[in-house]
């Protein structure tokens, strides 16, 4: 079974930057980081194959990038510019459907999350 465990989450300003990591016990099909703030619903922000293929949630294209270090069993998601609606919970999930990122029924394994906070 996979689990994750997701790091790197923090409070900086509009604009800022933060380097999320997520450490999984076993590779899956894919990899997705989703986020969750209160009262909305979860979404998936990026998903990375094993094949290393990408997607990216609209809002959060040319900003976020998510890669991976496959030997150390590492996924990351590095933001850039920031802002206020990115505050979320962010968690890393495995996934096994080829539209993973969407998929939400899909994911498991994800772990406690980390908090991104950004103020304006």
């Amino acid at each position: 079974q996979v689990l994750a465990v997701e790091s790197g989450g923090g409070s900086v300003q509009s604009g800022g930057s933060l380097r999320l990591s997520c450490s999984y016990t076993r590779r899956s099909y894919c990899m997705v980081w989703f986020r969750q703030a209160p009262g909305k619903e979860r979404e998936g922000v990026a998903s990375i194959k094993d094949d290393s293929s990408t997607t990216y949630l609209d809002s959060v294209k040319g900003r976020f990038t998510i890669s991976q270090d496959t030997p150390k069993n590492i996924v990351y998601l590095q933001m850039n510019s920031l802002t206020p609606a990115d505050t979320a919970m962010y968690f890393c999930a495995a996934a096994s459907t080829y539209h993973c990122r969407q998929d939400l029924r899909s994911w498991y394994g994800w772990g406690q999350g980390t908090q991104v906070t950004v103020s304006s």
